[in-house]
């Protein structure tokens, strides 16, 4: 983009990294956060969603001149909300001065030949683009306090990034050594952006040629998990299931003969909670520390760098990692204790699955009786239950594309311990069982390795 002159006030198209331009305000940044040094930009807050950034003036340009072109190239549900957004500030704006004027001529004043004023961060109508949780200052602290704290009534915390991470380059990666073990569908995002955002990361996977992609973006290679436990400062990993999570931990050159005093152990596999406990206490009678940080989301939204990240275990771990939490997602949780990330996660997971199902069969019976799946998906996505999964995931069965985003196979795992968690607490889950047979079916024909939304086969074979 050619440098433009622009200055506070203004409405302009942002560029960050490989992302689309899109709209925001040039504000006033915080009196703490100083400009990066030799570049000329300008601070940005974005529409339609919580992001800010420093964005250098040749990737800026002005809102109005270029409005149709962008609209042209950009598509998107998200984008369009922000173009709206943008779209509705500029109403209320005039509608303010207009209101200005007429006062002014109702006292015999001259109108005022000013031109419309755009508003500032903490006016009105800006602020109406927020969350109303968001407390006005915490979102936009210097580097070293870039994180929003939120005591909830429950006791737990979350650490959420100040921007939308993967899109905002401004984050200051730790300088403790990462190793990450495990590079599936989620892994394999995460490290990722934990490479584009400057950390130094050591890789480990059971198939070794997945390693060799993230070696060419600058990820050290190590040979074993104890290697890569025993290098590191802090170790990941994020593998299929309990069986899994235990064999990497406790098999031979397991991380476990890698744990020295004061080294860290994230699990961030979707277990149950007594292989959390297990790990645990294995881990800690070695002086190392844990910490369990299972993540809600999809492949796409770990490529994104926007999963939401669940935690519990030593809070001190969790501090340390907050750099890499913030690469690698939009939000994080802590817990409490050991074994309450595995449980929430299993329930979040429990709803979606059952939800999953639910669609699929909502589509199976539209067809059954002579209505069209298309005007279902419609009608679903014009109502309250509108959301970019429901979309997603109704076209994946409308076009027949079941490249997975997420495994039918560990959903129904997920499912399985949900249910399980269920019966010890003697707390019922029949539509958690139900939904289960219908991927246990899905799986009988062999949809383990498609996407969640093969569940539909269950209902047409």
């Amino acid at each position: 983009m050619a440098a433009v002159h622009l200055r506070i006030g203004d409405l302009v198209w942002g560029k960050l990294g490989r992302y689309p331009p899109w709209p925001g305000k040039i504000v006033s940044p915080p009196k703490d956060l100083k400009k990066p040094r030799g570049k000329k930009c300008h601070f940005v807050k974005f529409f339609g969603t919580e992001d800010h950034a420093w964005i250098k003036v040749e990737q800026l340009k002005p809102y109005h001149p270029h409005k149709e072109e962008m609209i042209k190239i950009n598509k998107g549900k998200r984008f369009q909300q922000a173009v709206d957004a943008v779209e509705d500030y500029l109403k209320k704006a005039k509608g303010k001065e207009q209101n200005s004027e007429g006062k002014g001529d109702s006292k015999g004043k001259k109108a005022s030949n000013k031109p419309l004023k755009i508003l500032e961060e903490d006016d009105e109508d800006l602020s109406a683009l927020k969350d109303p949780s968001e407390k006005p200052a915490s979102s936009m602290e210097p580097i070293s306090k870039r994180l929003k704290i939120i005591e909830e009534v429950t006791g737990s915390t979350s650490i959420q990034a100040a921007d939308s991470t993967a899109i905002n380059g401004s984050i200051t990666p730790t300088d403790k050594r990462i190793g990450f073990l495990g590079l599936g569908l989620m892994g394999s995002g995460i490290v990722s952006n934990l490479l584009k955002m400057g950390h130094v990361v050591t890789v480990w996977n059971r198939t070794a040629e997945k390693c060799d992609l993230f070696i060419q973006e600058g990820a050290r290679l190590g040979r074993t998990p104890a290697e890569v436990a025993s290098m590191c400062d802090i170790t990941f990993s994020c593998v299929s299931d309990p069986k899994a999570a235990r064999d990497l931990v406790l098999g031979p050159s397991g991380v476990l003969q890698g744990i020295r005093p004061g080294k860290c152990y994230i699990e961030m596999s979707t277990v149950d909670p007594e292989t959390i406990t297990e790990l645990s206490q294995v881990i800690t009678s070695r002086g190392g520390r844990f910490l369990e940080a299972p993540v809600a989301g999809s492949q796409q939204l770990s490529n994104d760098g926007m999963l939401v990240i669940l935690a519990a275990g030593d809070r001190t771990v969790y501090e340390d990692c907050s750099s890499c939490f913030q690469a690698m997602g939009k939000t994080s949780f802590f817990l409490g204790e050991a074994g309450n990330a595995a449980r929430m996660m299993l329930i979040l997971n429990m709803v979606q699955g059952s939800f999953m199902a639910t669609i699929a069969e909502g589509l199976t019976l539209a067809q059954a009786t002579g209505q069209s799946q298309q005007t279902f998906l419609d009608i679903l996505c014009q109502g309250q239950m509108a959301s970019t999964f429901v979309d997603q995931k109704c076209q994946n069965i409308l076009q027949g594309n079941f490249k997975p985003d997420y495994y039918l196979k560990h959903i129904q795992k997920d499912l399985r311990l949900a249910i399980s968690m269920g019966d010890m607490a003697n707390h019922p889950t029949p539509m958690a069982a139900a939904a289960n047979e219908v991927y246990k079916r899905a799986k009988a024909l062999d949809q383990s390795d498609n996407d969640i939304s093969a569940v539909y086969r269950a209902y047409i074979h």
